[in-house]
């Protein structure tokens, strides 16, 4: 469970509630799963494709399966969460992440392997909406950016933490396809690693309380007010819970309905915001890079163990860069970091584009790339992951768990998460495709045209929401909800 507490920093949030901060830390276990189950996949494609006989197409699926799963989670999540609660949908997280782990390990062919990697999907979309949400709900508006980017880092966390392990399990056994401890290959204890974070969150979940929120939704104000007290917001909990009461429409429970204008039938302007810059996150490519590392480098001319320390490499960079943006992200705010790092990833996935379109190729196919080109290649990948990880990885989880009214949050996020994890599935599985067709140089030029889109798209749409409460943010944005519900 060591893994586990590491995703959770908690000794940057030492302005923060020590009540509202161990609720946050707890959460971001989720995110760090989210970060290890998309990660692990990185070190074991070579040793699935050699395990299983699989084709290029069959690989390529079963990586991007989970993602899948992803989008049915997300998609569910919300409704489920609105349903039965924040807490309770974690719960079923947390199970869904152990099962899938172990069934992921003793798969002996693509089609089991593909149903345990749905079931871990499934956990990891429910957990990517939830976990943000939840602390979202919970934190006092002057910390909610920093509390809320605990989620990303413990993505960051989780991914890195599945690079290293994939790293060191390869590296003692000899390799991912070699068979190690108690008889089973390597590439299987890479999977079974996941079972200790997802035992943590399980068990952190039973210290601390329901969504003060969400009670009050459900009706159950009393218990609302006592955990409002009891979380540091207010020495008045029933009126907090009078303040949230007023977002909401009290003649029925939130659904998705409440995302149309029932006058005109066209979907609110701010579920079409949320819905943009979930898809944009992914647009620019960034899983690329973590879903493919290994592949990608190989591909670029690095052996197999150079391109899985470059893995690691990434991972703390992107560590690195989320510890800038949770320092930031209440001072100066979402919208000017989105821009900056639009801008940062524009360049350097540019740069990219140009090195690998540029690049002379072997025999075979491969890339050759030589000692300039690759050491550039390197610092503008790096570079862009520190784009990515002071922006759009951490800021569009926060804009998501707070830009929309408490009426229509469960359902918005769920349509958000379905696009998130939509967009992911598309950039995942069209990149063997892109690979093989256009090359790296076309792909990253995909990639690099969204980069600049999502500059022009946050300077003129996003709303700066520093420092405001998330009723105050319901006021701004549902008033048309609350005429027409």
């Amino acid at each position: 469970m060591g893994a586990a507490r590491n995703a959770t920093p908690c000794p940057i949030m030492k302005s923060a509630e020590g009540s509202v901060l161990l609720p946050a830390c707890v959460a971001a276990i989720g995110g760090f799963l989210f970060g290890f189950d998309s990660g692990v996949i990185n070190g074991t494609v070579s040793a699935l494709t050699k395990a299983f006989g699989s084709s290029s197409a069959v690989t390529g699926f079963n990586v991007a399966s989970m993602l899948l799963g992803c989008a049915g989670g997300a998609f569910l999540a919300g409704r489920i969460a609105d349903a039965f609660g924040r807490r309770a949908t974690l719960f079923a997280s947390a199970l869904l992440f152990a099962l899938s782990a172990w069934g992921s390990g003793i798969a002996d062919g693509s089609t089991e392997f593909v149903i345990y990697r749905l079931i871990g999907g499934f956990a990891v979309g429910a957990a990517s909406i939830i976990c943000p949400a939840y602390i979202s709900e919970i934190a006092p508006a002057d910390k909610r950016g920093r509390l809320a980017t605990l989620q990303q880092l413990a993505i960051v966390l989780g991914l890195f933490a599945a690079f290293l392990s994939n790293y060191l399990i390869a590296r003692f056994s000899g390799g991912a396809s070699e068979v190690w401890m108690l008889g089973h290959q390597a590439w299987s204890w890479m999977f079974w690693i996941e079972i200790v974070p997802a035992a943590a969150l399980f068990l952190g979940l039973l210290l601390i309380p329901e969504s003060p929120r969400y009670l009050v939704a459900a009706g159950r104000q009393e218990e609302a007010a006592r955990v409002f007290e009891k979380l540091g917001h207010t020495h008045d909990g029933a009126a907090k819970v009078a303040e949230v009461g007023k977002t909401l429409v009290h003649d029925r429970k939130p659904s998705f309905r409440d995302l149309r204008d029932s006058r005109s039938g066209r979907i609110h302007g701010i579920v079409w915001v949320g819905i943009i810059i979930a898809a944009l996150q992914q647009l620019v490519g960034i899983n690329v890079v973590f879903y493919y590392g290994e592949v990608l480098w190989r591909a670029a001319g690095f052996s197999e163990a150079d391109a899985l320390k470059i893995n690691v490499i990434g991972g703390v960079i992107n560590i690195t860069a989320t510890l800038v943006a949770i320092a930031l992200i209440d001072r100066l705010g979402r919208k000017p970091l989105l821009i900056v790092g639009s801008v940062m990833m524009t360049v350097f996935l540019g740069i990219l584009a140009v090195i690998f379109a540029g690049a002379s190729r072997d025999a075979s196919g491969a890339l050759l790339l030589g000692s300039g080109q690759g050491t550039l290649a390197l610092i503008a990948a790096n570079l862009y992951i520190v784009g990515f990880g002071i922006s759009w990885g951490p800021v569009m989880w926060v804009l998501l768990g707070e830009i929309f009214p408490n009426q229509i949050r469960g359902a918005a996020l769920s349509i958000a998460g379905l696009t998130q994890w939509g967009a992911n599935f598309l950039v995942t599985i069209t990149f063997p495709v892109l690979l093989g067709g256009v090359g790296l140089g076309g792909a990253y030029g995909i990639y690099t045209a969204f980069a600049a889109f999502s500059a022009w798209y946050a300077w003129k749409f996003i709303r700066e929401t520093k420092g405001k409460t998330l009723e105050q943010m319901s006021a701004d944005n549902d008033e048309p909800i609350r005429e027409t519900t």
